[in-house]
């Protein structure tokens, strides 16, 4: 009896190992067809690689720029892939991000002098409450007459990128030559990762990274082990079943996508409280946009999308260093996340080269 037994389980784990594959192959591939560019190029793959290594994880001031720029995108990411699970495609995380950003620059103001723990709660709170607040109506629209949420969420990143942008070149201006509101007090902002863990010497890197990592533990959990992710998950796979089973797919849509907003909603407030320490009419560098490609590198697993942040985050911090020591034009990173965004969506190719690997590994065996 145990022998049957096992069967499912293998084959299980065989297909578990297979959906990881997946993303890491097309990873692989995107730098071997980018290598070969910057040889056709007259560039030095070999170096130019081993820069961006070593601008990204160098060392402790590289690691901390790495860890910095991946934040943002980690929390856009399980922004747009807990939307993915519900069948919702919240292509508005950016417009999220800002209002987000928003309210950490007004409250943090309004909060000095309160205790810096009882700030950074409130302000963490509010921060994606505003987000699921902007990601309401278009949740609403879609879940009582049907609008793509695609149209409503783009065009809400609209209105609320403008309305950041007036708001910052007037009514919350600060005196200053750059539009821009009031420096946060020290007791609204995040600490730095030295100044709560004094052995990790990781420069910039805040502790909104550490917030975002346990908030994907937390979400994988929810996903997988909570009444609330089981709706989630079973609209997304089918809604008319879902519906069938006794579960409201229009109060699910709701659900989700507010989740998702206040997820994107925070990761304006982590730039704002451990980055900028104030509002910039510029101060998200489409965070909310690649926060997708991180969740189609991810698969849309919660944990695969802090890997899949790190890795954008390595590719951005390590640009610099590539082009100053190697004397390629950090044009190439795009070229890399492009081909890898590419070889995720068509991951036939990748499943492709799997099944190849996999049928030659089983003649040489025999």
């Amino acid at each position: 009896m145990a022998e049957p037994a096992r069967k499912p389980a293998a084959a299980a784990a065989v297909t578990a190992l297979r959906e990881l594959a997946v993303p890491i192959v097309s990873v692989v591939i995107a730098i071997v067809i980018s290598s070969i560019i910057m040889l056709v190029s007259g560039f030095d793959p070999v170096a130019a690689f081993a820069a961006m290594l070593k601008g990204s994880f160098g060392g402790g001031r590289q690691i901390g720029e790495t860890m910095l720029r991946s934040t943002p995108l980690m929390f856009t990411g399980l922004a747009v892939a807990y939307g993915f699970r519900a069948g919702l495609f919240n292509i508005g995380a950016e417009g999220q991000l800002f209002m987000g950003g928003l309210s950490a620059a007004f409250l943090g103001i309004v909060l000095a002098g309160f205790p810096r723990p009882l700030n950074i709660v409130l302000m963490i709170a509010a921060g994606a409450a505003v987000g699921a607040a902007w990601a309401f109506i278009p949740a609403l629209l879609k879940a009582k007459v049907g609008a793509h949420e695609v149209i409503t969420t783009m065009m809400f990143t609209f209105i609320g990128r403008y309305t950041v942008s007036w708001l910052v070149t007037g009514p919350l201006r600060a005196e200053a030559a750059v539009p821009q509101t009031e420096r946060l007090p020290v007791e609204s902002t995040l600490p730095k990762l030295h100044e709560v863990l004094p052995f990790l010497a990781v420069s910039r890197a805040h502790l909104g990274f550490v917030i975002a990592v346990v908030l994907a533990v937390f979400i994988w959990w929810v996903l997988k082990y909570t009444s609330l992710g089981y709706e989630s998950r079973a609209v997304g796979f089918n809604p008319w079943a879902a519906e069938t089973g006794g579960i409201s797919v229009p109060a699910t849509t709701i659900k989700a996508l507010c989740i998702s907003g206040a997820l994107a909603g925070l990761a304006g407030v982590t730039e704002v409280m451990g980055v900028h320490l104030r509002l910039h009419d510029q101060f998200s560098a489409g965070f909310g946009f690649t926060g997708i490609a991180v969740a189609l590198l991810a698969k849309n697993n919660p944990i695969g999308v802090v890997a899949a942040a790190i890795l954008f985050g390595a590719l951005s911090a390590g640009a610099g260093t590539m082009q100053m020591e190697a004397e390629v034009p950090a044009k190439v990173i795009f070229i890399i996340q492009a081909l890898i965004i590419f070889l995720v969506a068509a991951e036939q190719l990748a499943r492709w080269v799997i099944g190849k690997t996999s049928r030659q590994g089983v003649q040489d065996a025999v």
